[in-house]
């Protein structure tokens, strides 16, 4: 919040490990085409932050976003419904991994929104690649997790780690996402809308936040609304868990790894 530049002009969440980061290039030759970016002497410069998730080990590892991907996507880009599931930086998505990829079960892309104080919107977008389990809100029901050896159900990350767990945990998780409003919010404000927000991350993925886990959201402002931060916080949790339960609602299997609404629980 303490440095120069003021705003961002897109973010871009992707697959493919670091390759994947490619595709912000993309996206910045798509910016300066039309003439987005922070300005300097030498032209407009497009600031455009990144996170990506491991997914090498679904499908074809050499198969992953560039920067031609993030060009087109930002030719594709529209303002309609946002398709969840496994989409975009979600298609390789995977949770519940503690006894590696083989056990797991298939996430994804979810998405969920709110209104607060009439009409103001704080909306999430979230790819959620956990260690963890997915739980139910409210219930503390697993949605989504290591599956068990006779595929009835799933096990309890939390309680597997607490025990003799002698496999290896794959370290190559992260829940990544955008936190968007249309208030008004400073760089300092926007900064702590995106602590609070992991709130959500917390309420929905047991256990979160591990040596295992990079985890990572951005917060936009597109707006001019006057709006408490508080509550905007508040709102911002609750959007971040419902979008990760939604990821898993969304999801197909693929690449041999089942969706959880695939799996016969008892």
């Amino acid at each position: 919040p303490g440095n120069l530049v003021e705003k961002v002009q897109a973010i871009v969440l992707s697959g493919g490990s670091a390759f994947g980061l490619d595709a912000a290039t993309g996206v910045m030759k798509y910016l300066e085409e039309r003439g987005f970016g922070y300005e300097t002497s030498a032209g407009r410069v497009p600031i455009v932050p990144a996170a990506i998730i491991f997914d090498l080990n679904i499908g074809d590892s050499k198969v992953r976003p560039g920067a031609n991907e993030g060009y087109q996507a930002c030719l594709a880009a529209t303002d309609g419904k946002v398709t969840e599931g496994c989409v975009g930086a979600g298609t390789g998505a995977t949770v519940g991994k503690i006894l590696g990829v083989e056990r797991a079960i298939k996430s994804g892309l979810g998405t969920a929104s709110q209104k607060i104080a009439g009409d103001i919107v704080v909306a999430a977008l979230i790819v959620v690649n956990a260690v963890g389990d997915v739980i139910e809100l409210g219930t503390g029901k697993i949605l989504a997790g290591p599956r068990k050896p006779d595929e009835s159900g799933f096990l309890s990350t939390s309680e597997l780690w607490k025990g003799e767990l002698k496999e290896a945990v794959p370290p190559f998780n992260t829940v990544i996402g955008v936190v968007a409003t249309d208030a008004k919010l400073s760089k300092a404000e926007a900064s702590k809308l995106a602590r609070v927000a992991q709130v959500g991350i917390a309420r929905t993925i047991d256990p979160c936040h591990t040596m295992y886990d990079g985890d990572a959201l951005f917060v936009l402002s597109s707006g001019d609304k006057d709006a408490d931060v508080n509550a905007l916080g508040a709102a911002a949790a609750e959007v971040v868990a419902e979008a990760i339960v939604r990821a898993i609602q969304k999801a197909e299997t693929l690449a041999g790894v089942p969706a959880a609404k695939d799996i016969r629980t008892c």
